[in-house]
């Protein structure tokens, strides 16, 4: 597509594609306070899968959310056809000016197309200044498909953030330190159902630690029995926990298996471990973790939920970079293997083996000093 001098002043409507994962999408959130802040005349909307959309629900300067469910494709050809048609439609009646697409995603060059914006933004597929990406097949495709292109996301030495915000750098706008907030919204609905936990398990806000052992990729997770150690040592020290995961049988299980292993080295006079694992929507996730004194997690949607609400995180990396993915402007600390110069490979585990040895010989004792000094 030809390109033009982008003027914010000439922006009414704005479409954000982010078409990731959950975490991914809480991290987006910057690019749509800063171009509200600079453009705030413009109407913005933003395109997710319909899984990640309460990452987005009750955003202040979101106007419109559309989603695309992922169970389309599975409920026949016909339904799925009918449901591309009408998202199309609705998108098409907005009549964007400016389209930001924050991934790589091809669908994001199609409707770039479709909807024929004045301008878009995406990442750039290679080195070479018009986006191309060389010989490789869709190249020129991507290249012919937006008016502007940023450097090509996941920068092992850059947050997320930041390089989601080079979508905006490439319009010509610079973002502040307050635009860079990762901005989470639970909601009424969320803070009342947490309300009436916590009252009926006898928690007070900014008096319990949080703790989230979990992720649907357990090559990132810190080892079950250690986890039960931590857990055993917080509660010694007169810190009630509560645990939570997503209600993915695995999950579960290694939750189940964490409270078998607590048992077993419980003492008298600990304070109270609650298990809400499975319980909680991402909106009362978000909630509950607000309350909180400290969240304990690993490299997972949780800690981003827990960061974007301002609650101090000991974020546990193993074999992602904690510099691309680590909590953002928070209180925070980062616990990595010393011993392990190969992290971050960015692996499913040690050769792609589903187990991460930088995690599995992480000692307990460095995750508590990291939750004392936040403490």
């Amino acid at each position: 597509m030809p390109s033009d001098i982008f003027s914010a002043a000439a922006v009414r409507r704005a479409l954000v594609i982010k078409l990731r994962h959950h975490g991914d999408v809480l991290l987006a959130t910057p690019v749509i306070s800063t171009l509200q802040r600079l453009a705030p005349q413009c109407e913005i909307d933003a395109l997710v899968y319909r899984d990640t959309a309460p990452m987005l629900t009750c955003h202040p300067q979101l106007a419109q959310l559309h989603v695309i469910d992922r169970q389309w494709k599975k409920q026949g050809v016909w339904h799925q056809l009918t449901a591309e048609g009408r998202l199309l439609a609705q998108l098409r009646a907005r009549h964007y000016d400016l389209i930001i697409h924050l991934s790589v995603h091809m669908r994001g060059a199609w409707l770039t197309r479709l909807l024929r914006p004045r301008w878009s933004v995406a990442p750039r597929l290679s080195g070479n200044s018009d986006g191309s990406f060389g010989d490789n097949v869709g190249g020129g495709f991507w290249a012919r498909s937006f008016t502007h292109f940023y450097p090509a996301q996941s920068n092992p030495d850059r947050h997320t953030v930041e390089s989601n915000l080079d979508s905006l750098r490439a319009l010509g706008f610079t973002p502040t330190a307050t635009d860079k907030r990762v901005i989470l919204v639970p909601g009424a609905p969320a803070e009342a159902r947490m309300d009436q936990l916590m009252a009926a398990h006898g928690l007070t806000a900014g008096h319990f630690i949080h703790i989230h052992p979990t992720s649907r990729w357990l090559f990132k997770c810190w080892p079950a029995e250690r986890v039960a150690a931590l857990c055993q040592l917080l509660s010694s020290s007169g810190w009630p926990i509560v645990l939570t995961a997503a209600p993915d049988a695995q999950e579960l299980a290694m939750i189940q298996t964490i409270l078998v292993h607590r048992a077993r080295s419980a003492v008298l006079n600990t304070a109270p471990l609650i298990d809400l694992s499975g319980q909680l929507s991402l909106k009362e996730l978000a909630a509950l973790t607000s309350r909180a004194k400290l969240f304990v997690g690993v490299d997972s949607a949780p800690m981003h939920i827990a960061a974007a609400m301002g609650t101090p995180t000991v974020a546990i990396f193993g074999p992602s970079g904690d510099r691309e993915w680590g909590p953002w402007q928070v209180a925070q600390r980062i616990v990595t293997s010393s011993n392990h110069v190969c992290r971050p490979c960015g692996r499913a585990g040690c050769n792609d083996s589903k187990i991460s040895e930088c995690l599995t010989t992480l000692p307990v004792t460095q995750v508590m000093a990291a939750c004392e000094e936040l403490l």
